[in-house]
Formats: structure tokens, sequence, C-alpha cells
């Protein structure tokens, strides 16, 4: 299908990255290395280790000046990964990057390119998937956001469980895997042996990066003549010694080990590491051996390689909320991990503090500070919703729903005992637009109702005509991508076992089964969708413009969107001025719940006929709202053809006309027990959040009372986006907060820069 757009492959990548600082011939022997190990061994998991031997450490970068934490790792265009945001899924190719890479390589080793692209196209793991996937005009490859509705294979928002690290240590975890290797020995199972063998490897592996960065150390020793600096590298090189034999007794050794597993594993979001970390954080401050000056620098530094990986749409660290082992030492944690946040004032971590009633006011204070800066940091979550939500929506326990987690743009998963990745993801309005037409999309012209019996405009003669269209083809799409985010576990467990991954989730090891072969504790799945809120004042503009008020017919509608309200500006004037959610306005809000449940519902139903424990909605819109809505034509809203379409479940960018507690009263009524996470945006100006700070905390409660799951609010000063607009030279370093990630202003096309400009100011 021809494309009206250019589409970004590799999903929201906003910030450039950082080139491999190995010179391109040594690249081509180590992309040539792990293709050599991909083809000689024939074993899933024993493949799996020899090419991830290929790669670490030769793939980590050397220490910069100001690394006090040390592990950065660069990317290949051939390599092992769980994301398409770091590289790929799998045993990947990036095709395109391995293209480009050619032109840096003498004339004479283009042949040796030519011969891994060969091989790649036939093995890479997205490639397989999408050759067996992949339909004509319903579903399309991820990003190709002219289809209704795309699909792809990833392993997003894998949380790993950093306690039994750091409370075994790799002796300690190589013996709980030594037990069952035995017990799989004695059975004669041999599929369950040779994962065991394989898990062990993967600790050779680690302990090979730890060996690789104290010599980096040493080097750096021995070249420095600074005293600070030396006493900085010895400090790493007693830490990292330490781990490579005993579980961690300081904060500096935690860090290492769980970061460098961490780099290894591939994973791009960080877990709760207040948890996991604040143990060891106190016993040092109460020893003596560091201050909160040397911790917070610490905690900065860790920080700033999380930033350096620049995923853009991942990098979470989760702190706060139940279910923590020891909530006053994790809070310690959390009150230095804010002061770093605000000090680094970077685009990533996605640093996210989850609240509850009765937590540590002095943290959710310092929060709020922090935000009141201008920072994005931390997005508040809370717990008194969600937690609950989380038990019905996945079915599990209190206990198990206290370790929910919010990776990527906000979907939700358990730490350390998930799967829950966003391998579908399907365009609300674009859909509602087929449907109105009796199938045809009028942003190409093509039939996409895949079969759907759908009636045609002329038949139709109420807005419940309209509605059962509209439901009858999402009942088409949800069935689609149900089967397509199953199967793309199927694919890559044939590929992949997902090692080091699965050794840190519950509970692989105990089961003797990698991760996606019935090793994770619960399978899920997470369905992304789009233009929700558009979909619902359409709706709502149908049901009062052409119903109720009987102004025009159907069919004068179906035309006037067909050639984007040429001609028709009256239509258009009073379509806008229909009600709109984020007023508080039942009108519309009735029928915003009702299709909010009906499509997280559906999807929720879907997975127990495809083999997964859930399969959830998320409404977690990152730019992609933007780039969809440049392939989506005009809607009943009154939005023109290509115009970006609303963040999330916000209101359309200025349609909220009854102030912020309105605005708040309309999310309140989207129930959050029935998908797997959504995002809301509050922009304030510097003026009202600063000077009028408990006006705003009221709001921010009574929202969170009624029910509000999430928020993220963004303090700027009144008139700053529009200078930075239109004179971006002017702020370079202006942090805004996109949809589901933060991403400096002046580095988002300026479509995306114009929908967050248009967002509602409360002032």
């Amino acid at each position: 299908m021809s494309s009206k757009i250019e589409n970004n492959p590799s999903q929201v990548d906003v910030n450039k990255k950082i080139p491999c600082e190995k010179p391109a011939m040594v690249q081509l022997q180590i992309m040539e290395a792990y293709t050599q190990a991909h083809q000689q061994e024939e074993n899933l998991y024993t493949r799996e280790v020899a090419c991830l031997s290929e790669l670490y450490p030769a793939l980590f970068r050397q220490i910069e000046s100001e690394d006090i934490v040390v592990g950065r790792l660069d990317a290949l265009p051939i390599g092992f990964g769980s994301v398409t945001s770091v590289g790929g899924v799998g045993h990947y190719c990036n095709f395109d990057k391995l293209d480009a890479f050619k032109a840096e390589l003498p004339e004479e080793a283009h042949n040796r390119v030519d011969a891994l692209l060969d091989y790649w196209k036939e093995r890479d793991t997205r490639s397989i998937y999408f050759r067996q996937t992949l339909t004509e005009t319903t579903l399309g490859k991820f990003v190709d956001v002219n289809y209704p509705a795309i699909a792809t294979a990833r392993l997003s928002g894998m949380y790993l469980d950093y306690n039994k690290l750091i409370d075994n240590g790799i002796a300690g975890m190589r013996q709980l895997i030594g037990d069952k290797l035995e017990s799989a020995r004695a059975a004669a199972d041999e599929k369950a042996l040779a994962l065991h063998e394989a898990f062990l490897g993967c600790f050779d592996i680690v302990e090979k990066v730890i060996d690789h960065h104290i010599q980096l150390c040493v080097a750096e020793l021995e070249t420095t003549a600074d005293l600070t600096r030396k006493h900085q590298m010895n400090d790493l090189i007693d830490a990292l010694n330490a781990i490579r034999s005993d579980k961690p007794q300081t904060f500096l050794q935690g860090i290492q080990l769980s970061w460098l597993y961490s780099l290894c594993s591939g994973v791009v979001n960080f877990g709760r590491m207040d948890d996991y970390l604040g143990d060891l954080l106190v016993a040092d401050l109460e020893a003596g051996r560091i201050t909160e000056r040397q911790a917070i620098n610490y905690i900065r530094s860790h920080y700033r390689l999380i930033e350096a990986r620049k995923t853009t749409v991942n990098g979470r660290v989760v702190v706060g909320g139940h279910g923590r082992r020891n909530p006053t030492t994790a809070d310690v944690y959390c009150k230095l991990a804010i002061q770093a946040v605000r000090e680094n004032k970077d685009t990533e971590p996605q640093f996210t503090l989850r609240i509850y009633q009765g937590m540590n006011q002095e943290v959710y204070q310092n929060a709020l500070d922090a935000i009141g800066e201008g920072l994005t940091y931390p997005i508040l979550y809370n717990d008194d919703v969600n937690v609950p939500a989380v038990m019905k929506s996945m079915q599990i326990s209190e206990q198990d729903a206290q370790q929910y987690v919010p990776f990527g743009c906000g979907e939700f998963v358990l730490s350390g005992k998930s799967v829950g990745t966003p391998n579908t993801c399907i365009n609300i309005l674009k859909i509602l637009n087929i449907a109105l037409t009796g199938g045809t999309d009028f942003w190409d012209g093509q039939n996409k109702s895949g079969g759907t019996a759908l009636l045609r405009p002329e038949q139709v003669t109420s807005f419940e005509d309209v509605v059962k269209n509209y439901k009858d083809l999402l009942d088409f799409y949800i069935d689609l991508t149900s089967k397509a985010q199953a199967f793309s576990y199927q694919v890559m467990n044939q590929e992949v076992g997902f090692l080091f991954t699965s050794i840190l989730t519950d509970d692989c090891i105990g089961r003797s089964k990698a991760l996606l072969d019935g090793g994770v504790y619960k399978l899920g799945g997470t369905n992304e969708t789009y233009g929700n809120t558009n979909a619902y004042d359409s709706l709502a503009a149908i049901k009062k413009v052409i119903f109720d008020d009987k102004k025009y017919s159907y069919c004068e509608l179906i035309e006037a969107l067909r050639v984007n309200f040429d001609g028709y500006d009256r239509m258009k004037y009073d379509l806008i001025n229909a009600p709109k959610f984020g007023n508080d306005d039942a009108y519309v809000d009735d029928i915003a719940v009702e299709m909010h449940e009906y499509i997280c519902n559906g999807i929720k139903d879907s997975a127990a006929k495809v083999g997964m424990d859930s399969y959830l909605v998320v409404i977690i819109n990152n730019q992609v709202n933007t780039e969809w809505g440049r392939a989506t034509s005009a809607s009943a809203d009154g939005r023109h053809t290509g115009v970006y379409m609303s963040n999330a479940n916000n209101p359309q960018s200025g349609a909220d006309k009854n102030g912020p507690t309105a605005m708040l009263n309309s999310l309140a009524k989207l129930k959050a027990e029935v998908h797997a996470g959504s995002v809301q945006n509050m922009k304030f100006s510097k003026n009202m959040y600063q000077n009028k700070r408990m006006v705003v905390e009221a709001l921010l409660d009574g929202y969170f009372e009624q029910g509000g799951p999430q928020i993220m609010v963004s303090v700027v000063g009144k008139g700053e986006l529009e200078d930075a607009y239109h004179n971006p030279e002017k702020y370079p370093n202006l942090v805004v907060r996109v949809g589901g990630f933060s991403a400096k202003f002046v580095n988002l096309d300026k479509d995306v820069q114009l929908e967050i400009l248009n967002r509602t100011l409360n002032d």
C-alpha cells in the first residue's frame, strides 16, 4: 500500500543517538562474530549465550570523566535486545542502519556487510514475525500509521527482580540455578538442563563485564593526577571486586551490580530502586561510610547513565507506594533521588512516584517542589486507585497488585512477575471514521472493514446504527490484534530465550522454563489505543447535531468528512461547538464512559481466547497521537484531515472550557479497573503553581480522591512555549511532557510542538 507520509520505523526517537565509539572495522568484526555464533549454535539457549558473549563486554564504552558509577553501552545494527528503541528485539538486524554503516567502511569491506544483510533478512526476529502476520489493508507494521491497527514483536517493559539479585549476589544466584540444574540432570530433562546451563553462562558474562570495568577503572586511576578522582576509582574498584564474589554490602555495590546486570539483560526500565537500594543506602549513611551529599552524587551519576541510553519512552525509575519491604529506608532513597533529579534536570530517567494516603509527606512535598521548578518529574501515580484497579483488571491478589509498575509511556506490569508488552496498537478514531462510511478509509480511499458487515451511509437511520457499526468494526480489530499479540510471543519464544530477563523473573528458575515458554508468572499483553477522546467527541457531535437537532442528514455529514469540510464551514462550526469531553458534561462524558468500557472490556475478554493471562488497553499516548493524526481523515468532532489527535484520555487541545476542576471530573469518570494504565497531562502557569500552591494541591487531592489514577504536571512560564516555538535557539534545555515521556521541546517535530502548545494552560 502506498504511503502518504514518511513513517518513523523506530517508534519515538526524538533524541539523537550517541554514535558507537568503536572504529567501524571493529564494529564489523563484532557483528560478524555475533553472526557466526548465531550460525554455528543450534540449541536456542546455547546460541543466545554464545551470541551475547560476543557483545559483552566488547560493546561497553570507556568511563567518562564525571562517572562515579560505571557502565555505558553501545548498540550496533546487529545484536540482541528486547525493544526497538535500543536496537531491536531478540536477535535483531536494523537493516537501514546496517546499510548506512556500509558507507563508513572501505569499499573492499562492502561485500562483508552484504553477506550480513543476506543472512539476517531471513533471521531477524521481527522480520520473521512480520512475514507471517501482516495483511494487506487492515493490520500494518509498527509504526505504519496508515493502517487502523499495527503490530510488532518486542519485549518492552520488563522489570527484573533486583531484590533477588541483591539478596543473593552472583554466588547465591549460581547456587539457586545449580540446584535446579542438578534436578534437571536427575530427571534427564534435556531442555531444562540446557536452560540452566545457559543461565550459568549468563553469570560468566556478568563476571567478565565486571572484570572489564575493573580494568577500565584501573586505567583511569593510573592516568589521572586528581586526588579526588583517584579516590573515586579506588572506591569503584573495591565495589566491583566485592560484587564479583559476594552479595552487595554497600550502596555503590548495589547500584553497580543491578546496573551492569540491567545492561547485559537489555532491559530499559529499572524498577523500584528505593526498594532494592534503600537498605544499603541507609546502612552506609548510619555507618558513616558516605554522606547524603555523596549518596546524591551516586544517584546523579547512576541517572546520567540512564539518560545516556536515550531510550526516550523508557528509562523508568519507580519509587514510593505500597508493597515495599522497608518503607522507612526506601523513603530515605526517595528524598535523595528527588534531589538528584532536581539537580540533573534531564529527560531520563522517567522518575515516577507512587503516592498513597498516609505516605511520607516530606517525600510528597519535595516532589511537588520539584514539579514547581519546571521539571516534568516526578510523575504521580495513585496507589489508592491503582492497586485495587490492577487487582481487578489482572485478576490477581492485593499482594501481587502492590508490585504494579508503569513502564514506557505508562503501561502497567508486575515487577519481576509479568510480561505486558504493547505489541499492538489501534487507532480508535480511524476505526470510527471507517465505520461511519461503511468500510472506506477516506485517508486513502481503501476499504478497511476486514469483511465486517457494516451499514452503508444511506442505510443509517439512527444514532444506534452509528454505534452498532462502530462496535462491530471495533470487535474485528480487537480480535485481529489479540491474535497478533499472542503470536508475537510464539515467534519470539521460537527464536530466543531472553535468558538474562528470565533469570530475574518469577518463576523461570523454579519452573525450569524460559520467560515466554511458560516461565513467567503472568503472561499478559497490552494494546495501545489512540484518538480515544476525538472518537468520543465525534460520537457526541453526531448524536447532537445530526440526530437530536437534525441540522444535517447523515449522508451530508459523510460527504463533508470526505471532502475535509471544504464548503461545509457551517456544519464544521456546529460540530466543533457540540459538547466536548473535559467539561464535566454528562452528554458527552456518558458516551465516553460507555465506549471506554466497551473497548477496554472487549480487549480484556479476548485474552483467554488467545492463551494469555491478561490483555489490556493502555491509553498512554506518546507523540504517536500526532503521527497517527497525520494519517487520519477528517472527523466528526470538527477536526481536519492530518491534524493531531488528542493525547491519551485528555481533552482535545483547547476543548476543555470549564476550568481544571471540570476537566479532572471528566477524567475521573473513566474507570481505571478495566485497563492497564492511562496518562493525564495538566499544564499550570508558574504564577498559579507557585503563588496558589494550596489551590493546586487541593485540585490534585480532589482528583485523586475521586478516583484519578495518575497525573503528569507541567509548569511553564506564560508565553514561554510560544517563544520557544518561534525562537528555539533561546530554549535549548526547556523540557516538556509530550505524553508518556518527556523531551527537550526544541527536539520535537513542529506539529508535536504545536499540539503541546495548544493544550490548556491553567493560570
